[in-house]
């Protein structure tokens, strides 16, 4: 069994689509998972299981719909893979960052490349993104509440599922699956 990282999207936001984390964690435990934790409200769990991240993904969809009578899209990544992500934070290198600002956009599959060349999304000059393989690194130097620049907007133009997380997130995930 390896240890893995769950991100589900849109799962207790203004109301819509909510699980309860001990239901949750139940759920994820009848599928056979081992040694589930959850972290806040907003889908983030880390757990043990054998497979491939995309074929946990679809099994974590199938049990929430049939538990939860939700489709929810889920996106899976190892320890490596967030150590990846970690380390690869192109804000990271600059002064002066403000780390409460950053967020990462996991996506459920890389984007086409002929889609990310020809990309243009309204944004305020200060917002800046960078798309790396299947995440986005953002950066809203006036917070995200008052951006126009949201996930939202890039999975629809990406036309991949995509939930974000804040730099605070990322790395209490990575700090819950072992990750040095």
């Amino acid at each position: 069994m390896n240890t893995n990282i769950s991100l589900l999207r849109g799962i207790n936001v203004g109301g819509h689509a909510k699980i309860k984390m001990k239901e949750l964690a139940e759920m994820y435990e009848s599928l056979g998972f081992k040694n589930v934790k959850t972290y806040v409200q907003s889908g983030n769990v880390v757990f043990d299981a054998a497979g491939e991240p995309d074929k946990l993904s679809k099994n974590i969809e199938s049990g929430i719909k049939k538990q939860f009578a939700l489709d929810v899209k889920v996106m899976v990544r190892t320890p490596e893979e967030i150590k990846r992500i970690i380390k690869a934070n192109p804000f990271l290198k600059r002064k002066g960052i403000d780390i409460i600002r950053l967020h990462v956009v996991f996506l459920s599959a890389k984007p086409e490349p002929a889609i990310v060349k020809d990309l243009k999304v309204n944004k305020k000059e200060s917002e800046e993104f960078i798309i790396a393989g299947s995440e986005i690194y953002l950066y809203f130097p006036k917070g995200m509440g008052t951006a126009m620049l949201q996930p939202g907007i890039l999975e629809k133009k990406l036309n991949v599922a995509a939930t974000a997380r804040n730099w605070n997130t990322v790395n209490a995930l990575a700090e819950m699956a072992g990750v040095k």
